[in-house]
């Protein structure tokens, strides 16, 4: 490596109204490393990127390429410097082609007339050399997660990124995709270029980067290599406390099962078959978790569990009542607890106060009436115990929910949620973009639902939580299940071929 970083940024500070998002950082990355950025939601990483790559301009600070101070004030300069970005969204034409995509914003070689022909020549020449073979000519909306991926660092390619930075590239990925990426990410350190890596899942950082660095509140709280660090001591780094990455679970014997469901079929927002001949079924006292790459059926499917759904065939039934197309209300009365994906669009009323947010299912409960009107008393009183109870950090009963942050929130969701006794439970996504103290309180918590005998039906993309919750995992894949297995039992290797659609073998 080189004497000279290929990029330095000293002192780095970004002020918001109220916040001070990035507080004197600095960071470097070296010629041919991986050099990672890890931290909680809300530590800075994005907020340092985005000035890296043009979209923020720092308060305070400079930042220096192979030694020298340059400004950079659009993604346009940051492509001009050889800074490439990969967004965890894709930002890709779904109906262009791989070629077009590669293409847009470029000049032509030809003036006025296009050269995809020779844009694609680049393309395979590229995919040939760093292990990112790709068809020029298919429109992007035919391909695969992982496939999309590469053409977005054949864009940063192509446009001769010499840095690249990675936001949480692995976040829709199988367990295989990751390994594939990872390999033309050493290749691409291996041709001298420097990488910055962002991601929350901690195997991973251990097994890709050079160097780590860890922020915390805007600040940086220390540097690693994983020559030196584990998952744990990385997690304590990012929260400031010792971190329990699995929850404890007591053995606990799973009873008769509470969640039925038979051969579903459901059609989506589109007019296709999104849910295909679906069956399982959730005991008493244990965790299901179902992992599977986004966009497979998983959303439908607990929409249409808790009624938000309608279903064109099978049946859904809880504590032995069939609730198949039945009302939200009546789905919950059938004992049903649902945690939806989306926390501000179906979760929670971002305009409402914690205490309406609390009691928006059991405003009706005759415990908060007195004489047909509402008892303020009694209410207050039982939100303030389940403010507590499930540590929901919030100024007073009275702030709009929009005003917390997403661990709050969720936290709020599972309070109400689990405020009664229900005999089902389904949590869509429950940890996704909270950060890891909010997501290490919120395991504990299901695995305490689990114990008190409640069936639990976890959908999640994130396998490290799937593997750590679950005493099941079913894989799903265009709306089937492809296999069930028990945690102890399987491999992730295993679990992801059957995220891609391979089914296991039976003997």
């Amino acid at each position: 490596m080189d004497d000279v970083p290929m990029l330095e940024m000293r002192g780095v500070t970004k002020r918001f109204p109220g916040v001070l998002a990035n507080d004197r950082v600095d960071f470097d990355v070296r010629t041919g490393e991986v050099h990672t950025l890890l931290g909680e939601n809300g530590a800075g990483k994005s907020t340092l990127m985005k000035i890296l790559y043009g979209l923020y301009q720092a308060d305070e600070g400079e930042i220096l390429l192979n030694g020298a101070p340059v400004t950079i004030t659009s993604p346009t300069e940051a492509i001009q410097h050889n800074i490439g970005m990969i967004h965890q969204h894709f930002m890709l034409v779904d109906t262009l082609t791989v070629a077009e995509n590669v293409a847009l914003g470029l000049p032509s070689s030809r003036g006025i007339l296009t050269d995809l022909d020779v844009v694609s020549a680049r393309i395979v020449a590229l995919g040939e050399q760093y292990g990112l073979t790709i068809d020029p000519d298919a429109e992007v909306w035919q391909l695969a997660v992982g496939q999309k991926q590469r053409v977005e660092i054949i864009k940063a390619l192509y446009r001769d990124a010499r840095l690249l930075i990675l936001d949480e590239p692995t976040a829709v990925l199988t367990p295989q995709e990751v390994d594939q990426l990872f390999a033309t990410l050493r290749r691409l350190t291996e041709d001298g270029r420097g990488l910055i890596f962002i991601s929350h899942k901690l195997h991973e950082v251990l097994a890709l980067s050079d160097r780590i660095t860890v922020l915390r509140q805007g600040r940086i709280t220390g540097h690693t290599t994983p020559h030196t660090a584990t998952r744990e001591s990385l997690a304590e780094m990012m929260v400031g406390r010792e971190v329990k990455l699995a929850p404890d679970k007591v053995a606990v014997t799973a009873g008769e099962p509470a969640l039925v469901i038979r051969d579903l079929e459901i059609v989506g927002d589109r007019g296709n078959v999104v849910v295909d001949g679906l069956g399982l079924e959730v005991h008493r006292g244990e965790i299901l978790g179902i992992a599977g790459v986004s966009g497979n059926g998983q959303r439908e499917l607990a929409e249409a569990v808790a009624g938000l759904r309608h279903v064109r065939s099978g049946s859904v039934t809880i504590a032995g009542r069939n609730v198949t197309n039945h009302e939200p209300a009546a789905v919950r009365t059938a004992g049903l607890a649902y945690v939806p994906e989306g926390r501000m669009k179906d979760g929670s009323i971002g305009s409402f106060t914690v205490a309406e947010n609390l009691l928006l299912i059991d405003h009706g409960d005759a415990r908060f009436l007195s004489r047909g009107l509402f008892d303020f008393g009694a209410i207050r009183a039982h939100c303030q115990a389940l403010v507590d109870e499930f540590a929901v950090k919030t100024p007073t009963l009275d702030t709009t929910v929009k005003s917390l942050s997403g661990g709050n929130i969720q936290k709020l969701i599972l309070a109400r949620e689990m405020s009664g006794t229900p005999e089902v439970l389904v949590a869509s996504q429950p940890t996704r973009g909270v950060d890891i103290g909010a997501a290490e309180y919120i395991h504990r918590r299901l695995v305490e639902q689990r114990t008190a005998g409640t069936a639990i039906l976890v959908i999640s993309e994130d396998l490290d939580e799937v593997f750590a919750l679950s005493d099941r995992i079913a894989v799903m894949y265009e709306g089937q299940i492809m296999g069930i297995a028990e945690p102890a039992a399987t491999t992730r290797e295993h679990v992801g071929l059957m995220m891609a659609g391979v089914r296991p073998a039976t003997g």
